[in-house]
């Protein structure tokens, strides 16, 4: 098994990951999916991907979110004081662990499980071992990779494929193609995915079929 970064410093990136989702939900009022896209989209997430030190350990959950928010010195916040665990830091703290443990980055893990369906889980799985709890994510992501991004995000905002291409210009065969995996979205005109994208009220870099 090929882990994110060293076993040494998972701990305190799961404690890290969780402090910063209960900050970021309960201390400055934010939506976990809100939150959350900000943090994917931020350079800290891929840096906390890769076990960059400074990220995982050198702060708190709460000083990583003001970094993510970009909050100025007299605009932050101090974390409240809070019993016992959340949703949101349960989430955060399994997320941390299941990144390490596949070495997947946190965008391709959104795209197979977005963080709202591994809060679902908080009832039961936070009272079971951790091993349970990544072995649904898996099961999650598995179900998930029977379909490509696109028909996946199609089907979130809603859209058969006619209406897709009615909205895009794209031609339906094209983007059934796409879908089947028989055209390889990776290689589509760059237009062509920024369309989808803009349709589908995403990012272009969501619809490209990305492993790590």
């Amino acid at each position: 098994m090929i882990c994110a970064y060293d076993k040494v410093y998972f701990n305190m990136a799961q404690r890290v990951m969780g402090n910063m989702l209960n900050y970021a939900v309960y201390d400055c009022g934010y939506e976990l999916s809100e939150y959350y896209n900000i943090f994917l989209e931020s350079g800290y997430s891929e840096r906390f991907g890769k076990g960059d030190i400074f990220v995982i350990a050198g702060m708190s959950g709460a000083e990583l979110a003001i970094k993510v928010l970009d909050i100025p010195d007299d605009k932050i916040i101090m974390p409240g004081v809070y019993d016992g665990r959340s949703q949101e830091y349960w989430t955060g703290w399994i997320l941390a662990y299941y990144q390490w443990y596949t070495g997947k980055s946190f965008r391709i893990i959104q795209k197979e499980v977005p963080i709202e369906r591994i809060r679902d889980m908080y009832n039961p799985y936070h009272e079971m071992d951790i091993s349970q709890s990544v072995d649904r994510i898996i099961e999650l992501s598995q179900q998930t990779r029977m379909e490509t991004y696109l028909k996946k995000f199609r089907k979130l905002a809603g859209l058969t494929q006619s209406q897709l291409s009615e909205e895009t210009g794209i031609p339906v065969k094209t983007i059934q193609q796409y879908e089947q995996g028989r055209k390889d979205i990776n290689k589509a005109q760059a237009e062509y995915v920024i369309k989808l994208a803009q349709v589908l009220c995403c990012s272009p870099m969501d619809l490209l079929e990305v492993r790590k």
